[in-house]
């Protein structure tokens, strides 16, 4: 613990070259990982064409670390896949008050993903329900069948639920099985696709009835991660602030949305970084922010006494084995800095991570406002938005904080500006 807290000490003000050592050091690459990592070794399109289609190159995406995490008593380095400029920095800065003045805690609720077979048109309800349910043993012993090598590790299909749903165009009932699987390390997405449609025709011959879709479900509400964070001693002003911006999100969807973007800049980043469907996560998350019927914040902040109290339940299912998480290079690296190798370890450090970026937003727009500390990371952006050369970027970026300090805004054509006025004045001193 004390070597990594060591070692990435000041780590923003390390060189790149630096900061990959320690990096290494820490979680112990090989020289053919920190090769990948650094660019030396690049990723084969070969590799691409196996992975989408009409494959043409690469989008690559700047992978960092956020530092200061202590979650559950363990260091934990954070790798980040993600473009946008402040939120590895946020987040750090954010880790690093709770470490020193609070805790974070995670744990999970539930370890099943669901698939959904539905019949969509249902003539006698009463005797469907009543013979699937008579029959749910059989399916699950079919379902199970599908999977021998899930079974073996310790997964499958661990129950059959069945739900009953008006269609809304008045047009009768649906009735919905939800097979409830144990996916293990897996994110399941295929495990439990094909179970589904191989239960298909077994259900339409014990009902009676004709099945529609078959498909997982997003909504893993039923595999929750729930991350903690207690911070003592809070300055009162600020807590109430924090208090209140909370309060906003619980009040207005508007908000709420930009609110739970906020908790995913922290989660996204993990899944991209260690090849997960951050689009699946994203759609389960905000369907569980509206599963009222009305569209909530995540995330919950409130002080007790002096303490602030920020808590998260969203549901997260990641997978540490199968898919991407195996095929692209850098997801088994990002994997190793974590230090996981269980899909429930990845899941509460994705659902802290969100947690603490949430804190980091919501404390900027109680004290200082979003702006201030944003726009002056993004002033490089617009250096090199405005043509600046990799040596010219500094002399751009901090010209333009000095303007951000005094005018409050700056934007891309005083970049252009600045970076004209540094062009002339090289010119001028070359002629000297």
């Amino acid at each position: 613990m004390e070597t990594m807290r060591h070692l990435t000490e000041g780590f923003h003000r390390l060189s790149r070259a630096e900061r990959l050592k320690r990096v290494r050091q820490l979680c112990r690459l090989t020289e053919d990982e920190l090769d990948t990592l650094s660019g030396k070794k690049t990723m084969s399109l070969d590799v691409a064409e196996h992975l989408i289609e009409n494959v043409v190159g690469y989008f690559p995406i700047p992978l960092g670390v956020a530092t200061n995490f202590t979650i559950d008593g363990k260091d934990v380095l954070i790798p980040m896949a993600v473009e946008e400029t402040s939120i590895i920095a946020a987040s750090s800065a954010t880790a690093k008050w709770i470490r020193k003045e609070g805790s974070i805690r995670t744990y999970s609720k539930g370890s099943l993903i669901i698939g959904q077979v539905q019949l969509p048109s249902v003539r006698d309800v009463p005797n469907a329900r009543r013979a699937l349910h008579e029959k749910r043993e059989v399916l699950m012993g079919l379902a199970n069948a599908c999977i021998p090598a899930l079974v073996a590790r310790g997964g499958g299909v661990r129950d059959i639920a069945i739900r009953e749903i008006p269609r809304p165009d008045n047009g009768g009932t649906m009735l919905v099985l939800h097979i409830l699987c144990d996916p293990c390390d897996a994110m399941g997405a295929n495990l439990i696709n094909q179970v589904c449609e191989a239960l298909k025709p077994r259900v339409e011959e014990i009902s009676r009835e004709r099945v529609g879709l078959c498909i997982l479900s997003n909504l893993t509400d039923t595999r929750l991660a729930v991350a903690e964070v207690v911070i003592r001693n809070v300055e009162p002003a600020l807590g109430r602030g924090i208090e209140e911006a909370t309060l906003f999100a619980k009040a207005d969807p508007y908000r709420a949305a930009t609110h739970n973007k906020g908790v995913l800049n922290g989660i996204d980043p993990i899944l991209i970084a260690t090849g997960n469907d951050w689009r699946a996560v994203e759609a389960g998350v905000h369907a569980y922010a509206a599963r009222s019927g009305t569209y909530h914040p995540v995330t919950d902040w409130k002080m007790e006494g002096s303490d602030l109290v920020g808590r998260i339940e969203v549901p997260l299912a990641v997978g540490t084995v199968g898919g991407v998480t195996k095929l692209h290079p850098i997801a088994p690296i990002a994997l190793k800095m974590l230090q996981v190798s269980h899909a429930d370890e990845l899941a509460r450090i994705c659902a802290a991570v969100g947690l603490v970026q949430n804190l980091g937003a919501l404390k900027a727009l109680a004290t200082v406002g979003i702006v201030k500390g944003h726009m002056q990371l993004h002033a490089a952006n617009l250096a090199i938005a405005a043509g600046a050369e990799i040596h010219e970027i500094a002399a751009v970026r901090d010209r333009l904080a000095e303007v951000l300090r005094v005018e409050k805004r700056i934007n891309l054509s005083r970049a252009k500006e600045i970076l004209e006025a540094i062009r002339v004045g090289e010119h001028s001193a070359a002629l000297l």
